[in-house]
């Protein structure tokens, strides 16, 4: 190394390959941050925006994560407009849109964290269309990205730990499956990739997702903010998987050590490599139906909610015999009577009168039979968890509807919450199916926690069914009563029937619970359970009924079932029947 040519070989060999891995690494991170667009408004001095998405592929349905980096180093403030669109194929039959706006002020830089709405789906359409576009003082530019996938396909957020050894492996075992063994891997991409000390902090980022796969490692670079998320996340139904060297047990890694209506697996490895086929089997193999699959398949036949309001008549008769009263009082009777002979120049003036006149009948008619707003029908499967200091809620509801005249499309949801439209059978009321007949615009513009809704949510005159999960907090929960074997309530509403397994598998039952009082608990034998138990499971599609039958039996819980008790509230014109049943610990 003395020698000076051969020092001045090896700086020809070792600084190229240097710079190479250098590439390699850059590259290695972009993969699980996918940067849309950077847009420099000043190069001298590097005063520009940077709009990532935090997971490498969006998931079907849910939200996309963004960060939004801005950098202004002018003496100028700075205001940035994004839009976002998603559709389902190339004329955006099913779209959903949403706008976010940012100010930067002289000399600052700022980042933040939003969620982007993806587009409703119907299970017709295997392609989706993402864009982003911004516009603003910092000039003007966009980004658009179209993938396929697959419905009956598990998605997966897998951790860039890896992603990179195990990617091209997973997605050709994924690939050779094929549709003959009952699954489909059109996608041709197991999983989306993600950073875990890059992670949102909202759990509706994780909603699209059936599954998160990584190492107690990368659980360990998870910041709280995220980890509570996910944790939520897996409450309500998500499963995490975690790869382990040292087969840590979940209290060593911070785990909850009841998941409610999700599931947690600590599976071994060494290094970092992954079997494919094992782990393919193990995302496939699921006791519970995939979110996509459930919101195209579960409610579009026989759904209990949808047969509760029955099928709705439409008397036509009326309506036919008012046209025929039209046309004949616009026709002869208008040109021979109103506007005889010589008296032509009064159609101009008889014709529009006796249209307008005619509308207006029908639209009287209209309201007479359909009336304003409408009614519906919601069954909410609600976890509440009071203990490990979570004070929170973790609620599915299904909901169905019926309108009549709306005056207005838009409402708000003052929760955090995933809100999706659901095909129903497809009948005469029915505007959202699995067909391509389907269009819309399912706006939602996710703000401080809340959802502003808008389009083609409740129209006028038709039927449709939504599916929200969503986590509120809440200070409601079962106690323990001081005097012995008795329980007190101080939920804010009555409970009608409340069925309790104490930790030694019995049960019991309290009928017309109220806040504050305490009363008795009654045992009973089993055989009396089923019956109220499984009458309540019919009423939920496939899913959540799922979710219901893994958390039913637990000791040390209740199931409580009211009609009494508050929902998630959508479009302020509908009357709703709500049926709740609320599970949970009883707290000592």
């Amino acid at each position: 190394m003395n020698n000076p040519a051969n020092r001045n070989k090896f700086r020809k060999l070792f600084i190229p390959a240097l710079k190479l891995a250098a590439i390699l690494c850059i590259v290695t991170f972009a993969n699980a941050q996918e940067v849309l667009f950077r847009q420099v408004a000043d190069p001298k001095t590097d005063t520009h925006v940077e709009v990532t998405a935090l997971f490498s592929d969006p998931s079907l349905g849910g939200f996309q994560p963004i960060r939004v980096y801005i950098s202004n180093r002018q003496l100028v403030r700075h205001n940035i407009y994004l839009n976002f669109q998603s559709s389902t194929d190339y004329q955006a039959s099913l779209s959903t849109s949403s706008d976010f706006s940012f100010s930067v002020e002289p000399g600052k830089s700022a980042t933040y964290d939003i969620l982007v709405p993806l587009a409703a789906q119907n299970g017709y359409s295997s392609y989706e269309q993402f864009k982003a576009s911004l516009s603003g003082t910092m000039g003007n530019t966009s980004f658009s990205d179209n993938s396929s996938f697959s419905f009956n396909q598990p998605i997966v957020l897998l951790s860039d730990t890896l992603h990179a050894p195990n990617a091209s492996a997973l997605d050709s075992e994924l690939a050779s499956r094929g549709s003959s063994s009952g699954y489909s891997g059109a996608s041709g991409q197991f999983s989306s990739r993600f950073s875990p000390s890059q992670l949102p902090d909202d759990w509706r980022a994780y909603s699209g997702f059936d599954s998160i796969i990584m190492t107690d490692n990368d659980w360990a670079d998870v910041p709280p903010g995220p980890r509570n998320a996910i944790t939520a996340w897996l409450r309500l139904g998500g499963r995490l998987i975690i790869y382990s060297e040292n087969s840590q047990n979940p209290t060593a890694l911070g785990l909850p050590s009841d998941s409610s209506f999700g599931s947690y697996e600590i599976k071994s490895i060494k290094g970092d490599r992954l079997d494919p086929k094992p782990t393919v089997d193990l995302v496939i193999r699921r006791t519970i139906k995939t979110r996509i699959d459930a919101v195209t398949k579960d409610f579009n036949t026989t759904w209990p909610l949808q047969n509760e309001l029955h099928d709705k008549d439409f008397n036509s008769v009326i309506f036919i015999l008012i046209l025929i009263a039209f046309g004949i009082i616009v026709g002869p009777v208008n040109l021979f009577y109103f506007a005889k002979s010589g008296r032509r120049h009064r159609l101009f003036i008889t014709t529009p009168i006796i249209s307008i006149t005619t509308s207006l009948i029908l639209i009287v008619l209209i309201i007479f039979q359909d009336g304003f707003g409408g009614e519906g029908r919601r069954l909410v499967l609600m976890e509440v968890r009071p203990d490990e200091n979570q004070n929170a809620a973790f609620i599915h509801q299904e909901q169905f509807s019926r309108t009549g005249v709306m005056t207005s499309p838009s409402f708000s949801i003052d929760a955090s919450a995933l809100f999706v439209p659901v095909p129903i059978k497809p009948n005469r009321w029915s505007r959202f199916t699995n067909s391509t007949a389907s269009k819309g615009n399912y706006d939602i513009q996710p703000t401080g926690g809340k959802l502003y809704a808008s389009g083609s949510w409740f129209q006028s005159r038709s039927e449709q069914g939504q599916l929200i999960s969503a986590v509120v907090p809440t200070r409601g929960r079962i106690e323990l009563s001081k005097e012995a074997g008795s329980i007190v309530s101080n939920f804010d509403f009555p409970i009608k029937t409340l069925l309790y397994r104490d930790d030694d598998g019995n049960w019991h039952r309290v009928d017309n619970l109220t806040k504050g009082k305490s009363v008795k608990l009654t045992s009973i034998n089993p055989t009396m359970v089923q019956p109220i138990v499984n009458d309540m499971s019919l009423k939920f599609t496939g899913r959540n009924q799922s979710f219901y039958k893994k958390v039913q039996d637990r000791k040390g819980h209740y199931i409580a079932i009211t009609s009494d008790a508050p929902a998630i509230e959508t479009h302020p014109s509908i009357d709703w029947q709500t049926t709740t049943v609320i599970t949970g610990p009883i707290i000592r």
